[in-house]
């Protein structure tokens, strides 16, 4: 099997992974990027209803707080809208009674983007040459040499897709991921290999709905479109609007187990009931409803995800390391980062600092 080699490799194609190869390209240094799915964006996923592309994902950012993805917003010239929060919440008691609220708007104001998050992927990618990203390349096994890693990319119990030779690696998705799903040589220290597989992936343990309206009922009824359950199966709506004339849409995050999430046509089944019960009977038709349970994504989810993280952890480095092997080998994605981890400025800071380890 003939091996390719290159400077530098860069393992997931999220948006910290290719934030890195953007920054990269523009100093015109010598890369390859491979990943694992079909597509890019990791945990950025915006399927197309009609020209609207709700966000399976992350939803917003905070120009207040997130400076590195505001002024990435800014420099790819892309269009930005305020979440919609005017009007009353709503609030599910234990036993499934309804009452009506007062609202909770973002402090400080949250901002969505026309196009989904994936706007940013998209505009990102069409940065780098076509050539230099691989998709469909799941790494499974990384060993140290002399001079380098050797990148195994294929199954573990199958034979190798092909052998990738790197002199520096950015290991870009989350620690736990990595820990659980890839082999290593020689092995990681004890401690290094328990820091990662504790570093929960935020959002791995988490199923998103998106229900779209080609009219808002619950806004003529004066309500923002929040809301909050203590019964299930959501436990957290938002107003998932276009901002423009439509489509109008409901979105939010399941309060259920992932154990629990067996069947995705009885959770979807089981969402518009509780709309309807939500936000009125009208809530209860939806155009089409999108559904994702990111703990059963291969390649974002360990079977240690299975138990959501209903808080936000504190993220940082693995073992507060941010390169190992020499300095060859470097940690990236927004679970590694040491500001705002989780969220999507977390990915740019790490992806950021990894892009500079390399270029050194």
């Amino acid at each position: 099997m003939e091996k390719q080699r290159y400077k530098i490799v860069i393992i997931g194609g999220g948006l910290s992974g290719l934030y890195a190869a953007s920054l990269l390209q523009k100093q015109s240094k010598e890369f390859i990027l491979l990943e694992a799915r079909s597509r890019l964006g990791g945990r950025i996923l915006c399927p197309e209803y009609h020209g609207y592309f709700p966000d399976m994902g992350p939803s917003w950012f905070w120009p207040a707080i997130n400076p590195k993805v505001n002024a990435l917003v800014n420099a790819l010239d892309l269009e930005r809208f305020p979440q919609f929060e005017s009007g009353l919440g709503r609030l599910q008691g234990r036993t499934g009674e309804v009452e009506t609220i007062g609202g909770y708007p973002m402090d400080p104001p949250g901002f969505r983007l026309r196009g989904g998050m994936n706007a940013i992927i998209e505009k990102l990618a069409a940065k780098i040459p076509s050539e230099k990203i691989r998709l469909n390349h799941p790494v499974c096994e990384l060993e140290r040499r002399d001079k380098g890693i050797r990148i195994t990319v294929g199954q573990l119990d199958e034979p190798p897709q092909c052998v990738v030779e790197a002199e520096q690696v950015i290991l870009a998705l989350p620690p736990r991921l990595a820990a659980g799903s890839m082999l290593f040589t020689p092995d990681l220290s004890h401690g290094l290999t328990q820091a990662m597989l504790k570093a929960g992936t935020w959002m791995a343990g988490q199923a998103k709905f998106f229900a779209l309206y080609d009219h808002a009922p619950w806004r003529d009824s004066g309500f923002s479109g929040q809301g909050f359950s203590m019964c299930g199966p959501v436990g957290e709506f938002h107003d998932g609007s276009s901002d423009g004339q439509g489509p109008y849409g409901l979105t939010g995050f399941l309060s259920i187990p992932a154990l629990r999430r067996r069947d995705e046509e009885f959770m979807v089944s089981s969402i518009v009931n509780q709309l309807g019960r939500v936000f009125g009977p009208q809530a209860q038709s939806p155009l089409k409803v999108y559904y994702k349970d990111w703990a059963r994504e291969v390649f974002s989810a360990t079977d240690y995800d299975k138990r959501s993280a209903h808080a936000h952890p504190e993220f940082y480095p693995p073992s507060g390391e941010y390169s190992i092997w020499e300095k060859r080998l470097h940690f990236a994605g927004t679970e590694t980062a040491e500001e705002m981890g989780g969220y999507l400025e977390g990915a740019l800071v790490s992806g950021a600092r990894a892009a500079m380890a390399v270029a050194g």
